[in-house]
């Protein structure tokens, strides 16, 4: 069985949410109230594979929201409650979804193994980052030249390159995609140097000089609130991709030339009977869902329980390989723009 921990976009969608379930007693509370509320497994699921094989999943709701990433307590401990739920529940292989990664990763909480009488077996978990790199790096590479941007000789700009997710974007692009050039963007310059050095290549800019430069961006950090874009200054066409999270790119920037893709997202080739994907707002919820839930899937799928994706920095192309292979296999496939124009249209 897979896994899936998710939380709500917002404090108010997680109350609406809450009061369709039939949580009256947790949908009434304040923020307080939320905070102490245990994790609820709140839907089963059963998918099946274009090749045959069907698999049994479980969403659970770890009953966070983002108003609470500043109570440092709280959000850790809604983490690890809702894996030591998921690993209660027998559950193979559970994937951390939206900030349950960051929390993980962010908040090191590998030191927290040991969850009231729990030990936590690592080897049930993964953040999905491989399956989401892979995504995004399909996303690159279907879309730009649709768009009239040729690839061997257009400017990469990758911002957030050092973190997990961005430096599998920049391996694959540097060794699969042969881009006309990567442009490095992260905040801390003794990685990006690491970085360079390992890709043999790719430009270190701030953030307000590759923009400018770029034919495709690719956002894998989330952007700050108060980030202002000139679009007069960028390449048009120009193609970005918004895998950070939450996904906010298309309400600083969009039209006249520059097109925004949602990134790190899949759609599955049939509908699937669960209402999980309309806490995340997909405009398809009954196919669509990020890539990081869908590796948890395909790790079923393939019967690979183990902690696939796991700590900074440790995504090979390999690795990539396998997961790209097992999402086409298993009727997945990424977000692209037509999809995403003919869903806006509907």
């Amino acid at each position: 069985m897979f896994g899936l921990i998710g939380h709500s976009t917002s404090f108010e969608a997680a109350r609406r949410k809450a009061l369709d379930l039939g949580f009256d007693h947790i949908a009434e509370g304040d923020l307080d109230v939320w905070c102490s509320a245990p994790p609820q497994l709140v839907e089963h699921v059963e998918i099946t594979s274009p090749v045959g094989k069907t698999i049994e999943g479980a969403y659970i709701d770890s009953c966070f929201v983002p108003e609470m990433l500043s109570r440092f307590k709280t959000a850790r401990r809604k983490v690890l409650n809702a894996m030591e739920l998921a690993q209660k529940k027998g559950i193979n292989i559970t994937a951390l979804g939206g900030f349950t990664s960051i929390i993980f990763e962010n908040f090191n909480l590998l030191q927290h193994q040991t969850v009231r009488s729990t030990t936590l077996d690592w080897a049930r978990f993964t953040t999905g980052n491989t399956h989401t790199a892979w995504v995004i790096c399909r996303q690159v590479e279907i879309n730009a030249p649709t768009l009239g941007i040729d690839l061997s000789k257009a400017r990469v700009a990758v911002v957030g390159a050092t973190g997990d997710i961005g430096s599998a974007v920049c391996r694959w692009l540097a060794a699969r995609t042969s881009v006309g050039e990567l442009l490095l963007v992260a905040r801390q310059q003794q990685p990006l140097l690491d970085l360079q050095q390992e890709l043999g290549g790719g430009r270190i800019l701030p953030l307000d000089e590759a923009i400018p430069e770029a034919d495709v961006v690719v956002w894998v950090a989330s952007m700050p609130r108060t980030l202002q874009i000139d679009q007069d200054r960028l390449q048009k066409p120009c193609l970005m991709i918004d895998g950070g999270y939450p996904k906010n790119l298309d309400a600083k920037v969009a039209g006249g030339g520059i097109h925004v893709l949602k990134g790190g997202i899949v759609e599955f080739c049939r509908d699937i009977g669960w209402s999980m994907m309309e806490i995340a707002e997909m405009e398809k919820p009954q196919r669509q869902m990020f890539a990081c839930f869908a590796e948890a899937m395909l790790l079923e799928f393939e019967q690979c329980h183990t902690n696939f994706s796991w700590g900074r920095n440790n995504i090979t192309l390999e690795k990539m390989d396998f997961i790209g292979e097992a999402s086409l296999r298993h009727g997945f496939s990424t977000l692209n723009l037509h999809s995403q124009l003919h869903a806006a249209a509907a």
